[in-house]
């Protein structure tokens, strides 16, 4: 995968020397202005704000003063809008933009989601990966931005991955571990508590597969309705949206009967790295954040620049709670590592580089798109 580039090395009409990085489209700042743009003039305002370049004062030249906007719009003029979709059982969705969590946002876009709530009485929106990431910019990135107040919060947990966050082997977690399973839940305590800490009722649902015994079932579902968790098992991989039903009905029932009280877990007005000494302890559980030279810098020019009432858009594996993929379960006595940042002024944010996050990842030796091909009859395979 090609990362970092070093440009500008011939001759003077070649440019500045410069070295410069790739960023995976899914977590480009277009995506992230896509996903967050409330209509067309929003849009192009937010385009003409991305930030290119600096000049010799150190003050930002923007797409607007490169009049690049008018020729972006037109090419986002028909991704803007929303894509209505038919699900495999003939049901419709909206499916619209996709910022990865670990690097961008995680959410999708603003336009679909209130689309959704003018069509029907009920919106389920979903964020990447784990509540310290999609659900934690859900709320303070998406949710603020777009005045959203979200009425409760589904947690979706599987036995495996929290055996697997118990230390038990990828090649072992079909086995009945209960003791590896008690080990590894103080994971989903974390997330459980996290989703509390914004406000919102929240209802744990296992996503069952065929492994899963009723011990394990039992001991999950006490543990949630210990910590004031709704719970319902979910049986879609076997059975479908039948086996989603469970899961609804609670979800019903918990809206009819708690009351939100969302709020985002920092206010706008709190210094930058004071916003990510928040999320970091309060959301992470580290000890505390240690910033890197680079990030001073770039920190305090963001909020010299003006920046300074963005909320934070932290980069950070999805694998751990802290910035250290190896550390599974609940990590104590951790430290976050911030060792950049840089404004996404069209976006709204700032992204916080944790760790060894890199901003355009490795993709699997095989794509899935070698597995897919068309017939001598026009039918597509290779897609499920």
């Amino acid at each position: 995968v090609l990362r970092n580039v070093v440009v500008g090395l011939g001759a003077k009409a070649d440019g500045v020397v410069r070295e410069d990085h790739f960023v995976i489209t899914v977590a480009s700042e277009i995506m992230a202005i896509l996903c967050l743009a409330d209509n067309m003039e929003d849009l192009k305002a937010r385009l003409g704000r991305i930030i290119v370049a600096y000049n010799f004062k150190g003050d930002p030249v923007t797409a607007a003063d490169l009049n690049a906007v008018g020729a972006m719009a037109a090419l986002l003029k028909d991704a803007l809008k929303p894509n209505l979709i038919q699900t495999l059982e003939h049901t419709g969705a909206l499916v619209h933009g996709g910022p990865f969590a670990n690097i961008a946002h995680g959410c999708n876009s603003v336009r679909a989601t209130r689309t959704a709530l003018k069509l029907a009485d009920i919106t389920i929106t979903e964020a990447g990966f784990g509540a310290d990431l999609g659900a934690e910019k859900f709320f303070d990135i998406k949710c603020r931005m777009a005045g959203l107040k979200p009425d409760a919060a589904v947690l979706v947990a599987t036995v495996r991955a929290l055996k697997y966050n118990g230390g038990v082997a990828k090649t072992d977690l079909n086995q009945e571990n209960l003791e590896a399973l008690k080990k590894g839940i103080v994971n989903l305590e974390k997330h459980i508590e996290n989703l509390q800490k914004f406000g919102v009722p929240v209802v744990v649902t296992l996503n069952s597969f065929i492994t899963d015994t009723q011990a394990e079932y039992q001991l999950i579902k006490d543990f949630c309705q210990e910590r004031g968790c709704e719970f319902a098992l979910s049986e879609v991989w076997a059975k479908g949206g039948e086996g989603g039903v469970a899961l609804a009905e609670k979800v019903l029932e918990t809206l009819e009967k708690k009351e939100s009280h969302f709020a985002p877990i920092y206010p706008d007005e709190a210094g930058l790295k004071e916003k990510i000494e928040t999320v970091a302890r309060e959301i992470y559980g580290a000890d505390g954040v240690n910033f890197s030279p680079a990030a001073e810098r770039a920190l305090k020019k963001a909020e010299e620049m003006g920046f300074g009432s963005f909320p934070v858009c932290m980069a950070k594996t999805q694998y751990s709670l802290s910035d250290d993929p190896s550390r599974l379960g609940r990590p104590e006595h951790f430290t976050i590592q911030v060792r950049d940042a840089y404004v996404s002024a069209g976006a709204g944010f700032v992204v916080a580089l944790t760790g060894a996050i890199m901003t355009m990842p490795g993709l699997p030796k095989k794509p899935a798109a070698e597995g897919i091909d068309v017939d001598e009859n026009g039918v597509i395979t290779g897609l499920f």
